[in-house]
């Protein structure tokens, strides 16, 4: 099943969630392993896309990130000007990142941490493996750029990072710029 296919078997709308600012301790929390077969993950997954599509700028959310300690996440760069490979609406289980190469710093912001941003260097070019929740269905995906950043920002969230964990140093941490 096709990530798009399987986005249309989300039957139940989400709910929005309240998102958890720092230093709120799930954050900093490794997220457990989930059953992809899980209702309850099904409806995680709903209300990850839901609270996703509703926040300005969001193109990724983790669980911990709406209060829950799970391993799942949502990414979508669609439409976003840094995206060159775009995979569209997908939720990842218990993913994981089997290669990772051509690191380079790059700008980050996070809702959960809504006054910063920073440098933070990442791969630019990753292959991930996780389940889709509903099925558990493995997944395999390769992307590189905007995208690639996206998910191992979302990954780490599952793992109880920030970006601000990876930030080389107070020189690399910025104000957020604000536009009306």
């Amino acid at each position: 099943m096709s990530l798009d296919a399987w986005l249309a078997t989300l039957a139940q709308p989400g709910v929005v969630r309240p998102v958890v600012n720092a230093p709120d301790p799930v954050l900093a929390r490794a997220g457990d392993e989930v059953d992809p077969t899980d209702p309850a993950v099904l409806r995680l997954a709903a209300d990850l896309v839901a609270t996703m599509r509703v926040s300005p700028g969001c193109v990724g959310l983790a669980a911990p990130q709406i209060g829950e300690s799970a391993r799942l996440f949502a990414v979508d760069v669609t439409g976003h000007p840094k995206a060159v490979t775009v995979h569209g609406t997908f939720v990842l289980c218990n993913a994981t990142i089997v290669s990772a190469t051509r690191w380079r710093p790059g700008r980050e912001g996070c809702l959960s941490v809504p006054d910063l941003t920073g440098d933070v260097k990442r791969a630019s070019r990753v292959v991930v493996e996780g389940a889709l929740p509903g099925t558990g269905e493995p997944v395999r995906l390769t992307t590189d750029g905007f995208e690639a950043r996206a998910l191992q920002h979302e990954i780490d969230h599952c793992a109880g990072m920030l970006f601000l964990d990876r930030v080389a140093g107070a020189h690399a941490l910025y104000q957020r710029k604000v536009y009306l």
